[in-house]
Parts: structure tokens; sequence; C-alpha cells
């Protein structure tokens, strides 16, 4: 059979081969509809230093399922997938590769160490596509781009010359972070603070020319050989003496200054400030203040360099070991009082990073800052999701700093300035006409680059670009809140300064993955995930569910095994709910299925299930694309996940079963375009998350042609909808449920008939689907009326629009049945004291929607119902 699937999901089977037979088909480019409204998304770059991580994974998978479902919606959608080339990562990778076999960089020089990483780029990204495919991401490969390809480095040079033609690109010498490991300058953000243990040394300075000295605290004290000046407060009266005399800094003798400053604070330590301008930023501005020299005293390396004297040449912390004991034989070393502080260390290298006075580029950020701030009061403001990011988002660029975009690597855009020996300045986009000049040797900050992402990628500074002008501004960007001063702030500033737009409409902003005690992956834990493994074990689609369904938007998710094995059987539920329907109905083609749809609808042909599955689809489909629209994935799987186990496969599945064991052919055949309806339109809604399985048994149904890819994504159809069916097949439901569970109760099996009464209004409905209450409760005798003798000795329950009876004389305690049932009244009582708390809420009442308010009116009206009906019964079985 052309048709058959293998008895149990395998992931390695259905999955593999299935991205290529994608990527030949050509069914994730754009439709090319001019009357299409187009959808647009640029992938967050993955840098090219390795593999990919579960955080990526993540970013990955959520704009799948974005772009697969607006393709599915007959959107002209386009993904455009590129790579970043990470400059301080990825140099630090490739000379720890070259150190293997003892080479150093500048062995090499810069052309050369160049063409090596430019090797480790080819072999990387060639990984990251591989490990792309196997996530299933639909992007278009004929648009990819990469940060340091021609396009963007145009890009890049035109955006330089600009601003600094402005005046907002600017070099200048200021104190910046240092990372002594890979001998750059690094931006704010790029420092993460980390507490650890230190210390702090509380050292004497002695006055020029008197037995006095004054006593400062320092948690380095290794920067004393930097330092230019002591300050104490003007109102201090400890030492007002001293004002306008000198200390004698220990060991090296230099003589300085003892000046007033507010920045020293009388009430915090000694109150005795040590200045040291080159490595201290509050130093720096003091030092401004006061005019004061301002000494560097360490290497690009982190050694001391020939200011530091006797210790030159040390590093910076051996250094400080010998200057700590030096001092102590001096007798100048008070106290060690240890202190757990923050310092900061590089994001990249891991390092302690060095406030060090460095001349570098700076990017000035007030005009920048102020434009984005502005936007964001505007209809073209950029919609976080959550909306709390927002806030993020404004308090970061209303405290930003002057950005340093200098580097001093080797890989990255090397800025486009020039310098000739008459110390004369060109910064151009193409170098200058003539002899003699030579272009800076630094590289710009890789977010740089990566700030221009969302325009650069589609052709611009090409305004008149076939996707510039169709695809721009991109419709949603999807991304950790980790990056949100990385990255998006700054797409956002440069993409209004050089377009006059923002870069997207939507910012999508997901947490982090960590494990399952909650702590944040690490290397240094040992207990990263690796997408791959995860993959291999369980497959792309168990792993796209589990990271779709994890969290809502903005909240980290813990990663675990048992949510992946979960993941896995609702798969394998799928699968064989699949196996079952085609096995039964193989040979049904698209015309049958669509006559018999037409005849359910028109209630010429079928029966009350047929309408409450297809009633229940609607809905399930309604609910799910409405989340979708909100991001709101793990809500829209949640409703998937319901209607899938619960309503198709545990209860229409099972109801199937009265009428295809049966003899009726025609209504068999109904039973059976139906039963392909809702799976294939059930494929259509899980696609976008669970692509792999989903277009495996797509392809293996009678009726369907093409990929499920490009596939229509489905829509409410009002002609199904049926709420008489959908009440009615829920009360069938509830009584079946409801036996079951007084079965259970009194230990008495399905398998041992028992006398079944039930009470009801809707009697009439009741004894049409009697043969389905028989199946499924199996009554010796089963009496449905609207009314009827209420026996003494019987279990009960109460459902919506239904009293059910169960006599079992001798198998049931009166007195037990009476607190069970008061239970059951008190859970009523809780529902009714929820719902009128609800409805008693001006508010609620005032601003919901009338139909969200009719329904928690429908609801205390049917908890009313049964909390009457069980306190009735109750009353009934104390009198006898």
């Amino acid at each position: 059979m052309t048709n058959e699937l293998t008895p149990k999901f395998n992931p390695t089977e259905v999955e593999a081969g299935r991205y290529e037979k994608w990527l030949e088909a050509d069914v994730f480019k754009p439709s090319g509809n001019p009357d299409a409204e187009p959808y647009s998304i640029v992938i967050p770059p993955p840098n090219v230093t390795g593999k990919l991580h579960l955080g990526h994974a993540w970013d990955t998978t959520l704009q799948d399922i974005i772009i697969r479902q607006k393709r599915m919606q007959g959107f002209d959608t386009l993904w455009l997938p590129g790579m970043d080339h990470a400059g301080i990562a990825t140099q630090a990778k490739v000379a720890a590769r070259l150190a293997e076999d003892g080479i150093l960089p500048q062995d090499l020089g810069r052309e050369k160490f160049l063409d090596k990483v430019w090797e480790w780029k080819d072999e990387y990204a060639t990984t990251i596509k591989e490990q792309w495919g196997k996530m299933g991401i639909s992007v278009d490969y004929s648009r990819e781009r990469f940060t340091l390809d021609g396009g963007l480095s145009q890009a890049v040079r035109k955006v330089f010359v600009q601003l600094y033609n402005k005046g907002w690109i600017y070099r200048g010498e200021k104190l910046i972070n240092w990372d002594p490991k890979a001998m750059t300058a690094l931006s704010d953000i790029e420092v993460i603070h980390k507490e650890i243990d230190g210390a702090f040394y509380h050292i004497t300075y002695q006055i020029e020319g008197s037995d006095e000295f004054v006593e400062i605290a320092t948690t380095r004290p290794e920067t004393f050989l930097g330092d230019t000046a002591v300050i104490v407060n003007e109102k201090d009266e400890r030492y007002k003496h001293l004002v306008g005399k000198n200390v004698i800094l220990p060991i090296i003798n230099r003589v300085i200054p003892i000046l007033t400053d507010d920045h020293a604070d009388m009430e915090k330590g000694t109150g005795v400030v040590k200045i040291t301008p080159a490595h201290d930023p509050n130093d720096f501005e003091v030092a401004m203040r006061h005019d004061l020299p301002m000494i560097n005293m360490m290497n690009n390396d982190g050694t001391i360099n020939e200011n530091g004297g006797k210790y030159e040449g040390l590093d910076r912390f051996e250094a400080r070991k010998q200057i700590v004991a030096d001092l102590k034989e001096l007798g100048q070393l008070v106290d060690i009082k240890p202190v757990r502080h923050e310092v900061g260390h590089s994001e990249r290298t891991g390092v302690v990073v060095e406030p060090r006075l460095s001349t570098q580029w700076f990017v000035k950020m007030d005009e920048l800052a102020k434009n984005a701030i502005a936007n964001q009061t505007t209809e073209d403001a950029v919609e976080f999701y959550p909306p709390r990011f927002n806030d993020t988002f404004m308090q970061w660029m209303e405290n930003v700093h002057d950005w340093v975009i200098s580097r001093q690597l080797w890989w990255g855009h090397q800025i486009p300035a020039w310098y000739n020996e008459a110390g004369e300045m060109y910064v151009g986009e193409e170098a200058p006409e003539g002899e003699g000049w030579t272009q800076d040797a630094d590289v710009l900050d890789t977010w740089f680059s990566s700030a221009l992402w969302p325009f650069s990628t589609m052709g611009w500074p090409d305004e008149n670009s076939a996707d510039f002008k169709r695809y721009f501004p991109t419709s949603t960007l999807v991304t950790g809140y980790d990056i949100i001063f990385f990255w998006v702030s700054r797409m956002i500033f440069q993409s209004l300064e050089f377009t006059g737009k923002s870069p997207f409409h939507n910012v999508l902003i997901h947490g982090l993955i960590r494990d399952e005690e909650g702590r944040k992956m690490s290397k240094s834990l040992g207990n990263g995930i690796d997408p791959m493994d995860v993959i291999e074990k369980y497959g792309a689609d168990a792993l796209r569910w589990f990271l779709s369904n994890g969290s809502a938007p903005g909240q980290d998710v813990r990663f675990s095994y048992d949510k992946m094995d979960a993941a896995w059987n609702f798969i394998n539920k799928i699968w064989n709910v699949s196996r079952y329907i085609l096995m039964n109905a193989e040979d049904v083609s698209a015309d049958a299925v669509s006559s018999a749809l037409t005849k359910v609808a028109n209630k010429t042909a079928g029966n009350v299930t047929d309408r409450w599955i297809l009633t229940r689809l609607n809905d399930t489909a309604r609910r799910v694309t409405e989340q979708m629209d909100k991001f709101e994935f793990g809500v829209a799987g949640h409703i998937l996940y319901n209607f899938i186990w619960d309503e198709f496969a545990n209860w229409y599945l099972e109801l199937t079963k009265e009428v295809m064991f049966g003899e009726d052919e025609a209504e068999k055949d109904i039973t059976r375009a139906v039963l392909l309806h809702v799976l294939d339109q059930v494929l259509r809604l899980l696609h976008p998350i669970m692509p792999f399985f989903t277009e495996e048994i797509f392809e293996k149904l009678p009726n369907t042609s093409g990929s499920i890819v490009v596939a229509e994504y489905p829509k409410v159809r009002p002609e199904f909808n049926d709420d008489k069916a959908s009440e009615g097949v829920a009360m069938l439901i509830e009584l079946i449920t409801a036996v079951r569970n007084i079965r259970a109760e009194v230990n008495t099996p399905l398998s041992k008939a028992v006398p079944m009464l039930i009470k009801s209004e809707h009697a009439d409905f009741l004894n049409a689907v009697s043969p389905y209450i028989s199946r499924f409760t199996n009554p010796s005798e089963l009496t449905i009326a609207k009314d009827l003798a209420v026996p003494e000795q019987a279990m009960s329950a109460v459902v919506t629009g239904a009293e059910l009876y169960l006599p079992l004389a001798g198998l049931i305690n009166i007195e037990e049945e009476i607190a069970r049932l008061e239970k059951e009244l008190a859970k009523w009582q809780k529902e009714l004291d929820l719902v009128n708390k609800k409805l008693g809420n001006e508010r609620f009442v005032a601003n919901a929607k009338a139909e969200v308010v009719q329904k928690e009116k429908d609801k205390l009206a049917d908890y009313q119902e049964k909390f009457d009906t069980v306190k009735a019964r109750i009353a009934e079985l104390k009198e006898n």
C-alpha cells in the first residue's frame, strides 16, 4: 500500500532527505505574487565560531514557525539567511587553533592570518547550514548574506563616512574597557560584571616634608603606579590642613598633589581617594576637571609598562602580589580586608577587563538615541512582545554612552580612515589618491555591521533594490532578551538614521534556555545541551515542539528530557491516528471528501459527532490563528494538543467506530471523508511547528498533492459551525466520563453491565445517541427520560444538561456517597465563587468583550444548576 505508515514513528527515517527535497523544489523562495502582502524576516545571524546552541535553535524555530504559517496563509514571504563574522570570538578561535601548532598570528602577518580565518569561516558556515537543515528552517539560500561580503562592506563604509561627516563619529583619547587577552577595546555592553572574591588593600601615602601619612583603600593596588593625585572633600575638616600639599607615592617615590573634589565621600572609608585617571572612569572625570596628567601603566597584554619602574614586564596580577609584599615590607600596608565585589569581565574571552586610557573611534550617541526614543511615540514604533521590553529598550537608550567602535583586531571591517606622514587623516568610502597613505589598522566592532543587517542584506545602499523596496522594513525579529542592547537597539537607531524607517514592525523576545534545575547553561557547569544530540535521539519535530511550547514570550524555559519524551509521544500518537485513518480511507478522493463535507454541513448526511468535530476544528483553527498572531506559541500549542489528543484522537476517533464497525456503507463514506479532512487540517495546523512528519503524512493522504509547505493554512468555515451538535456531544462525553468515574470509584469494571438512568430535558437527543452511550458505558438497562423516579440507592452525577444515576444496590455505602457528593458540592461552590467574583468586578464587566462576559454568565448558570442538583440529591439521600 503506497500510503502505508510504519507501525512506529521513527524521526530518523521521516526526516532523512526531507530538507534536501524542499530545497530542490524551491518551496522556500518568495512566491513573487505581486498581489500578496509581503512578510519578511532576516535571521539573527549566528557567528561562525562553531556549532549552533540551544538559544539559536530557539530563535530559528520561532522564526520558522512564523514564516511557515505566513507562507501557508498566502503571504509573499522572504526569510533571508546569513551569518556574522564575530570579530573577537572568531579571531580568538583561529588564533587558538594556530597555537596548537605553535604558530602565532604575528608569525603569519595580517593577510595570511586572514586567509586562515576565511578557511575557518567556510568550514563552520558549512556546519551551521547543515545544522539549519536538521532544524528544518525554511530560508531562501539564494539570498544568503555574510557580514563581510562585498555588499555589506559597501554599506558599512557608507554609514561610517556619513556619520563621520556629520560629526557623529570621532576619534579621540578616552577611558575605555580593555580586554588584555584579545588585546582590544570593548564597548560597555561587552563587559559582564561578575561577583568575585577580592580585597580592600589599605595603604598609607606619606605627606611630603613631614612624618604624617594619609590612608587610602583600593581593590587594585597595582594601579598606584599610575596615580597623579589624591583628593579629599573640601568640607572634610580632617584634611583641610593638607590641601595644596603633596604626597609621596611609595616605592616609586613620585610626588603628587592633594586636591579637593566632591568625588571624595567623607562618609566612605578614610575620605581620601587616590586618582588614577588612565585606569578608572571616575578618576578620569576628576582628572578632566583638574587638568591632571594621565599615566598609562599597562601594556596591551595586561603587563606593566615602562611607567611601572621595577615592576615593568610583570603580569598585572603578579605585579599586585609583589607590590603588596613590598608595601608590607615598607610598613605602608595597613590592612587587607576581604570583600565580595563585582568585577567586569570580557564577554568574549572571560578575562578581567581593565579600564584604560586609549585612542579609539567612537560613535556620538546623543542624536541617534534621541531619534530612536522619539520614534517609539509614532506610528512607526517597534512593537515589543512582551511590551515590557519596550521599557528595557527605552531605559537603555535614555542612558546610553558614546559607543567605542574600533577594535584592535585583524578580522573585521577595516576602518575607512587613512593617515600620511604629514599627520593628515582622510576618511572616505575608498582609499585616497596618491602615495604615502596608510589605512587605520583597527577594525570596526562586529555590532557596527550587524546593526545594518535588516537593510544592508536587502541591497541597501541601493534604495532601488527590488528586495529593499519590496521587503523592507522587515516584519518580525525574534531574539533573546540578552541582546536587546547589543543588537536590537543598534538596528533601530541605525535604520532610522539611514532609511528613515524602523527596521522591523515587531520584536518577539524570548528568554534563555536553562537546565532542569533552572541554571544557565555554561561550559563551567558542564550542563550544556547540543541541539543536534537532541535531534539525533528525538528528531527535529520533537525539539521544535518543546521549544515552541516551553514558555510564554520573554520567559526562560527549562530543558527537560521528560518534556522531550512527551513531545515524541505526542507525535507518535498523531502518527498512529494517521495510520488508522489511512488504513480505513485509502481510496477516498478529494471530490468525495468535498461532497461529504457539503452534505454534513447541510445536515443531509453524517451524524452529530461529525458535525461536532467539524465545529471543534473550526474553533481550534480560529483560536490557534489568534494565538499565533500574538506570538503566543505555547498557548497555540496547548490548544492544538488538547484538540488533537483529547477531542480528535480519544473521542471522535473512538466514536467513529460505532459507524466503522456498522453496516451502513453510506454513513461509513461520510465518516471516512470527515476523518481525512480533519487529519488534513490538523497536519496543516501543526506544520509550522513540526514540519517533517507532517509533510511525511500529508503526502500519503489520498486526496492531496504538492508540498504541505505551500498548502493553504486552515481557515474557519462558518458552514461547519453547529452549536447544538457541539453542546450535545459535549454532554455525551461528560456523561460517558461520569459513568467511567463512578465505575472506578466502586471498582465495577466496564465489562460488567449495570443499569443506568438518565434524567434530562434533552432526552430526545440522548436517546438518538444512545448507541454511543451503550458502546462506551455498557449498561444492562438504559433508561433516558425527561422525568423519572430517582432510585434510593444509586451513585449519581450531575453533568451539563443531565442527571445520571447508577442503581448499584449492595455496592455503595450511603454515607460514603453523601460524603462524595458533599465534596462535589464544595467544588461547584468554589466555581460559583470564582465566577461571581469575576462578574462582580465592575472593571471586568465594563472592559471585557461582550462575548467574554456572556461566557462567564453562562458558566454561572451551569454551575448553579449543578450545585442545586447535587444539593437536592444530598438532601434526598439524607432523608432516606
